[in-house]
């Protein structure tokens, strides 16, 4: 009986297999899910499925571009600005991914100190990556208006092929979106890192326990999430 006994306990369970066997593993790896919180678990996931919605547009971008008989707008002329009587090519989109990569650089100084729990430096740095976050907006209104003003639609263009109009809305409008929702969570962030929230355990949104800036590195995690599908849409909308 006890032979038997030892011989039911050493027997080795059969494993899963399919979606089963691959749920399994993902829930008894502790090493993957153990040390990470929820708030930044959940952003990875966000940003994943976000990935495939930037990733559908792009596609169907290019898919658009290539299947069209019509010739295809030449973008360093679409988007070229009169400058002291001289056409420059694309200036404005240079500035406009300049200003976007430098809040990258801001924002990642913003997370570098707000784990050093120097929260005025911190929130000074947000404050700084809001405000070039909201000059992108503005220069993306301005270059919106401009070609609107030039007969640009979603449904036609007075350059060639009508598609161009619905991929630059969808595409620039939807990153757009993107940043405007980040700029305000910034600046609802930094509002709470100025008061100094996160040391007095202030109870809220994003602050219930003391000193814990995370929230600041998941906000920089989707600023720069956004700050690099800028640099899709710019080499495949305006460089291509």
């Amino acid at each position: 009986m006890e032979q038997s006994l030892e011989t039911q306990t050493d027997t080795p369970l059969p494993r899963p297999r399919g979606l089963q066997g691959v749920a399994a593993d993902l829930s008894s790896d502790q090493r993957a899910f153990k040390n990470v919180s929820w708030g930044k678990a959940m952003m990875w996931i966000f940003l994943l499925s976000d990935t495939f919605v930037f990733g559908c547009f792009l596609l169907a971008y290019m898919t658009a571009r290539m299947s069209t008989v019509v010739p295809w707008p030449n973008p360093s002329e679409v988007f070229a600005l009169t400058i002291g009587g001289t056409q420059v090519p694309l200036i404005l989109i240079a500035i406009m991914t300049f200003v976007l990569i430098s809040s990258s650089g801001t924002m990642a100084m913003a997370v570098n100190f707000g784990y050093r729990h120097d929260r005025r430096k911190t929130a000074a740095l947000m404050l700084a990556t809001a405000a070039l976050g909201a000059t992108f907006v503005c220069m993306q209104a301005f270059e919106w208006t401009k070609l609107i003003r030039e007969g640009v639609r979603p449904w036609g263009n007075p350059w060639g092929a009508a598609q161009f109009g619905s991929s630059f809305f969808m595409i620039t409008g939807f990153h757009g979106t993107h940043v405007t929702i980040g700029v305000i969570f910034l600046l609802v962030i930094a509002r709470k890192v100025w008061r100094g929230d996160f040391e007095q355990q202030r109870r809220g949104f994003f602050t219930s326990r003391k000193g814990n800036y995370e929230v600041v590195e998941i906000t920089g995690l989707y600023w720069h999430f956004v700050d690099l599908v800028w640099v899709f849409i710019f080499a495949f909308f305006y460089l291509w």
